[in-house]
């Protein structure tokens, strides 16, 4: 589903966690890309908020783990599924962003997936998302394209992140890129969610069976 209508960070969690639940109790999976508005400060749920800088911005806290992301030229996708579809959490992860890597190579960007047990950098503050990456996600020359978290419900799991158009990430070291950045173009929602879509053929049948 492509919901090109931007929300609140409070409606685009609430909408997340509804998928999840979907999940859960129907056995179907779901892929839904979005935006926010306003452009909002994502908080892990384990995150304390005393590690939070920003505090002049809306602010959400997300039902999966992982450090702030700033939310705004962006789009953001998540899946639901019952974890068998996959195999494991890990696989999902992987698998996940392997289908994300391939819509972006249609794009014409060198996506690649990071090799596992990647060490962090040196300079990496723990505050953002994006200050380094770990094994199995997306990276354009070195640097991190898409962040990704991860939460589990029983038999069900929910993942969800961000993939950069255009603008910084705060305290990321410069450990981002983006998609404006890579193409030297501006970048639209529209054309990232549709190469995405048709990536994901794949996962209805998979549900089903």
């Amino acid at each position: 589903m492509i919901d090109a209508q931007g929300h609140s960070g409070v409606e685009n969690m609430r909408l997340d966690e509804a998928l999840l639940d979907d999940a859960l109790h129907s056995g179907r999976a779901s892929l839904r890309l979005y935006r926010w508005d306003p452009p909002t400060l994502s908080i892990g749920r384990n995150q304390p908020l005393d590690a939070i800088e920003q505090r002049d911005v809306p602010i959400v806290r997300r039902p999966t783990g992982g450090q702030a992301v700033w939310h705004e030229h962006e789009v953001t996708y998540a899946v639901a599924a019952p974890i068998a579809v996959f195999g494991s959490l890990r696989e999902a992860y992987c698998d996940i962003h392997t289908r994300l890597a391939a819509a972006l190579q249609a794009l014409g960007i060198d996506a690649s997936l990071a090799p596992a047990h990647r060490p962090i950098r040196p300079s990496a503050r723990p505050g953002s998302c994006f200050a380094a990456s770990v094994g199995g996600e997306i990276l354009v020359a070195g640097r991190k394209l898409v962040g990704s978290a991860q939460v589990r419900r029983g038999a069900a799991f929910l993942q969800h992140g961000s993939i950069l158009l255009d603008g910084t990430q705060p305290s990321s070291h410069n450990g981002e890129t983006t998609l404006a950045a890579v193409l030297k173009r501006p970048v639209r929602f529209d054309e990232v969610a549709d190469a995405v879509v048709a990536n994901w053929s794949h996962l209805a049948s998979l549900a089903a069976e």
